[in-house]
């Protein structure tokens, strides 16, 4: 009953308080290559992506950039079984291999590799509107250094398969309309991501008797109007 009553009060919350964090960005899973990589609207705008990363895998995010532009991204991974040692490759490139346009000798230079170097499972640190907790992996704070397209690796060298949360950007962008719409979602797809099957079955039953309450309370009001 509990549970019941905080997963309300936290859809009472997404309707009524200014959201922190990142706005969620959904995909088909597509983007395995260069060619179809996951477009990143704007680098400077906090987004989250959830991905699922299997053996030999590797997802592809691209996003433009402006000289002098500071980035930041950032892996974090969810603290579920068998994820404890989790740490898959996070690599920023500019477009210039992509091109064909970098000598051999040269690939070092326009290739950046973030590894994960700290311990095992890592810092944790609560998320609490999608009431997950998360260990803290690799992270990029840097200046981009000329125009031009730029894409973001991730993969993993272990011929390890998990789950992990990539975070680009640090500016937090949501409107009002966005409390009904993209959070919502986000709980939800946050849920999923977690396997947290329980609070999304409590979320869905909540959704569906919100009307049926309403409903309900029209309904009493005209009998005893009568």
């Amino acid at each position: 009953m509990r549970k019941i009553f905080l997963l309300f009060f936290v859809f009472t919350l997404i309707s009524i308080s200014p959201a922190f964090g990142h706005k969620l960005i959904s995909h088909d899973d597509s983007h395995r290559n260069f060619d179809s990589a996951l477009i990143i609207p704007d680098h400077k705008i906090s987004w989250a992506i959830y991905e699922n990363l299997g053996i030999e895998e590797t997802k592809f995010y691209t996003f433009d950039a402006k000289k002098g532009d500071s980035f930041h991204a950032s892996i974090v991974i969810p603290k579920l079984d068998g994820l404890e040692n989790y740490s898959p490759s996070l690599i920023l490139m500019n477009d210039d291999i992509y091109l064909g346009n970098t000598p051999t000798n040269n690939i070092e230079s326009n290739v950046q590799k973030f590894l994960y170097e700290g311990d095992y499972p890592g810092n944790e640190f609560y998320e609490p509107f999608g009431q997950v907790t998360y260990w803290e992996r690799q992270e990029i704070n840097t200046i981009i250094s000329e125009d031009g397209q730029y894409f973001i690796l991730v993969l993993d060298e272990k011929n390890q398969s998990g789950k992990y949360s990539l975070a680009i950007g640090t500016i937090e962008d949501f409107s009002g309309s966005d409390f009904f719409t993209i959070l919502p979602k986000a709980w939800f797809d946050t849920k999923i991501f977690v396997n947290d099957y329980s609070s999304l079955a409590i979320g869905i039953l909540i959704l569906l008797g919100i009307p049926v309450l309403i409903s309900l309370a029209i309904l009493r009001n005209k009998i005893f109007i009568k």
